[in-house]
């Protein structure tokens, strides 16, 4: 039996809407991966300690509030320091075009805006996850 991709969906800090989250989680869980959603106004910590609980093989974030170049960054300090380094982040929502690299160059894998199609979401997670398998 082959093992399903893990993706922990977070919503980190005060942001307090999760119907767009809500709606990436659908499509990965309709693309055959597992989905595990810890809700509303995580703490990085909180979201580090659930991707090590559950053996996740990404952490996807999702953030409007704007702290994303403060929460995003912790995040990846604190996957890394937990060993989690073949663990992908990515991350998605409002974002400003000239953010990006700067998330990328704190170790935010990929980041998806308003726009992103699912497709390109779904292909990024299996094309870089480490548990790559689908069931058929």
């Amino acid at each position: 039996m082959e093992e399903r991709i893990r993706v922990l969906l977070a919503k980190p800090g005060l942001d307090g809407h999760d119907r767009g989250v809500k709606v990436i989680a659908r499509a990965l869980r309709d693309a055959g991966m597992e989905v595990i959603y810890t809700g509303l106004r995580q703490t990085p910590e909180m979201v580090v300690s659930a991707a090590v609980q559950e053996d996740v093989d990404a952490i996807g974030l999702s953030i409007l509030s704007g702290a994303h170049l403060t929460l995003f960054p912790r995040v990846v300090e604190l996957a890394r320091e937990a060993g989690l380094d073949d663990v992908i982040i990515f991350g998605g929502g409002i974002i400003p075009d000239e953010d990006v690299p700067k998330l990328k160059e704190a170790g935010v894998s990929q980041v998806f805006t308003p726009g992103a199609r699912m497709e390109e979401i779904i292909e990024f997670i299996r094309n870089n996850a480490r548990r790559t398998s689908q069931p058929a």
